[in-house]
């Protein structure tokens, strides 16, 4: 999504009640954010929007990316929030072998997850209802032997048709270290 440096476009100020409806909607989609979100956006603070290509909206504060919104899509963090509170979002981890293709801004596929040194809930670690993570979430990709989340995106499938296919795309597109919006200079 985020391959080529972006140019930051249009900023403006987020009204108070528009930012209070963005406030909530990150928690209701991260709850694990709860403890946390009046140091990530405080109260008083003033969110920033910059437009970005492709329909896309960034909110900072003070010059420092925080989330990211497609259109209607899903509200995603940051990869500079997720390294701040990495067990605050559900996380996937992919084999050794696909670490180089993630970064170089190449669609996840799920041999990546399925394969020795990929990991995906399971086996007791479901959510409540044991099946796993659903098409459309948000997760946040750790790449075998590293310490960092590598990505985060939004599922193509689901975990559980992730583990009786073995193939196919899991995430096409993300946001990963050293991309676009990565690089991104707000200043």
């Amino acid at each position: 999504m985020f391959k080529k440096d972006l140019p930051p476009g249009a900023k403006s100020k987020v009204k108070s009640s528009v930012q209070r409806a963005i406030r909530s909607k990150i928690l209701e989609q991260y709850p694990d954010l709860t403890p946390h979100i009046d140091d990530l956006i405080p109260k008083k603070s003033q969110l920033d929007h910059v437009k970005l290509p492709d329909r896309v909206s960034l909110y900072s504060l003070d010059n420092s990316p925080l989330f990211y919104q497609h259109m209607d899509d899903p509200i995603i963090p940051h990869l500079k929030v997720v390294h701040q509170y990495p067990h605050a979002f559900k996380t996937i981890k992919i084999d050794r072998g696909a670490i180089r293709f993630v970064l170089s801004g190449a669609a996840l596929m799920v041999p990546g997850l399925t394969s020795k040194g990929g990991w995906l809930p399971g086996d007791g670690d479901e959510d409540e209802d044991g099946e796993g993570y659903k098409k459309g979430e948000v997760v946040a990709i750790a790449a075998e032997g590293k310490n960092e989340i590598c990505m985060i995106g939004e599922l193509d499938m689901g975990t559980k048709e992730m583990k009786e296919k073995k193939k196919g795309v899991a995430i096409s597109a993300g946001h990963y270290l050293g991309d676009g919006l990565w690089k991104l200079d707000l200043n």
